[in-house]
């Protein structure tokens, strides 16, 4: 067996102010063979329930952060733009957050955000995006879903994260999703 854990595929999408979600499949894979368990849950409502986060990567990496996002929204007033720039500047000049192995996504009312660790805060051209190991699949998925019908973001996010369960050995079909 390897000893590295694989990512998972996160997918946000925003359709509206009102119907914005992100979801996740429940896998976490160990080297390049062995699925350690199946309903991992990689999404959360964070800052009251105003702000959605997804992670990509190690769980407990993403765990530190998600708490100091939240941290960041607290000190920014909610300000999700202002906290991902606070947060991402942190993680890349921390010595100890540096070696964080996560990518986040962050979604309120009005944005969605993808944050690295490299100090990189990525608004999307669209209002959907999607991480992770099967996240190229996903993405392309919402995209076609997204601008070719009427589906609600939960859908759009439910079947996006199911195809890429088709496609990625990496993303199984446990997903679950957290809407505003």
């Amino acid at each position: 067996m390897g000893s590295e854990f694989r990512a998972t595929t996160i997918c946000a999408v925003r359709r509206s102010r009102e119907d914005v979600c992100i979801g996740g499949d429940g896998q976490v894979t160990f080297g390049e063979t062995t699925v350690m368990k199946h309903k991992a849950k990689k999404i959360r409502k964070i800052y009251d329930g105003t702000v959605l986060t997804g992670f990509a990567g190690s769980v407990a990496d993403a765990f530190t952060l998600t708490e100091k996002f939240e941290k960041k929204l607290e000190e920014h007033g909610g300000n999700l733009k202002r906290a991902a720039v606070a947060l991402a500047q942190m993680w890349r000049s921390d010595n100890a957050l540096r070696k964080l192995d996560a990518l986040m996504l962050a979604a309120d009312r009005e944005e969605i955000l993808l944050i690295s660790g490299n100090g990189e805060v990525i608004e999307p051209d669209g209002s959907f995006i999607a991480i992770g190991s099967g996240g190229n699949f996903a993405y392309a998925a919402a995209k076609a879903l997204f601008e070719n019908t009427d589906l609600g973001a939960e859908e759009i996010v439910k079947k996006s994260l199911a195809i890429a369960s088709s496609i990625c050995v990496y993303t199984n079909d446990n997903i679950s999703v957290e809407r505003l």
